[in-house]
């Protein structure tokens, strides 16, 4: 599936950043399986939250977890939930999304190059 092509300048206006997931609830909310994150960026961006279908990660494996995320969007409501950031992942063949993350701990906050 090919997208448009977009502008490097384009590419520039998205801040992506490293987080750290400090807490995990599941959304009730939700019409498909989710949990609500709350996730530290750092001192500049501070704690945000996001809704996310990652289910497929326990609690226990998502707590104190680093992940990439798009934090300059509007919030959007989903479910009940300001999901302020969209944390990123791979779909994989089972529509299982499978988290990106550095493969060594970052300072929160972080941005991705």
């Amino acid at each position: 599936m090919s997208k448009p092509i977009i502008e490097y300048t384009d590419f520039e206006k998205i801040e992506i950043l490293t987080g750290t997931i400090l807490e995990v609830n599941e959304n009730t909310k939700a019409r498909k399986p989710a949990y609500v994150l709350k996730i530290d960026f750092g001192e500049n961006v501070g704690i945000k939250f996001s809704s996310a279908q990652i289910t497929n990660y326990t609690v226990n494996e998502l707590i104190n977890k680093q992940i990439i995320a798009v934090c300059n969007f509007e919030k959007k409501n989903i479910a009940g939930i300001d999901s302020e950031v969209l944390v990123l992942g791979s779909i994989n063949q089972d529509d299982k999304v499978i988290l990106l993350q550095p493969d060594s701990v970052v300072k929160n906050g972080s941005p991705v190059a």
